[in-house]
């Protein structure tokens, strides 16, 4: 008998790890569904008006597991900006590739930002902040810590870069690297504002905006 309940407790301590692993499987999940459906609550109603009780609805979950993984709305809103934007500014501070021109690096960073956030919906959270970031500026302060701040800086690198290689002659723009990102951030605006009016090829603004920082590009 004592046997027995040896064995017992042996398999119960080999499985114990699995089950805690599927536990923690189960709760990622979860997490990743609620951040989800509060991307889509807060897309589709704004901050002021989404509520946690729409987003556990959305999420398939009840409004106690949310507060499991969230202490609040805004820790939420923070989440989804780690998730979505903050990865992307990370790309601008990589290396420059052996060989290749700033003009080509800034220029590619412009495109993957156009394709995979002005016209997304990582677009509408970045329209969001500018919408409501006045009303809540806990969460204008934490975009510009986490975001801004960052992104100038990397790009503020960037331009000095390319004055000290000669690549652009006017060494006051790396007092100002808002005016090198200027183009994404009117193709985000200019895509849920005005573009049933006038459609915006933000790839052509993006070329002839870079002519006028770097000069035209030389024929091949």
């Amino acid at each position: 008998m004592s046997g027995s309940i040896t064995s017992n407790k042996r398999k119960s301590r080999a499985a114990s790890p699995a089950a805690a692993s599927r536990r923690a499987d189960r709760a990622a999940e979860r997490r990743v569904a609620i951040v989800q459906a509060a991307m889509d609550e807060f897309i589709a109603r704004g901050f002021a008006a989404t509520r946690l009780d729409d987003i556990a609805k959305r999420a398939g979950v009840a409004k106690g597991t949310i507060y499991l993984h969230f202490k609040d709305k805004e820790s939420m809103f923070e989440e989804l900006i780690r998730t979505a934007i903050v990865p992307f500014v990370g790309r601008l501070a990589a290396p420059l590739p052996a060989g290749g021109s700033v003009r080509d690096m800034v220029e590619a960073l412009a495109r993957m930002f156009l394709q995979e956030v002005a016209g997304t919906r990582r677009g509408d959270l970045v329209r969001l902040i500018i919408a409501e970031g006045p009303r809540f500026p806990a969460i204008a302060d934490f975009y510009y810590r986490e975001v801004v701040s960052r992104g100038l800086a990397a790009m503020r690198a960037l331009i000095q870069l390319a004055i000290t290689r000669g690549e652009i002659r006017e060494p006051k723009l790396a007092q100002y690297p808002q005016l090198m990102i200027a183009p994404m951030m009117v193709a985000v605006l200019w895509k849920s504002l005005f573009e049933r009016h006038a459609p915006l090829d933000a790839e052509a603004m993006l070329q002839a905006h870079l002519d006028l920082i770097f000069g035209p590009r030389r024929p091949t």
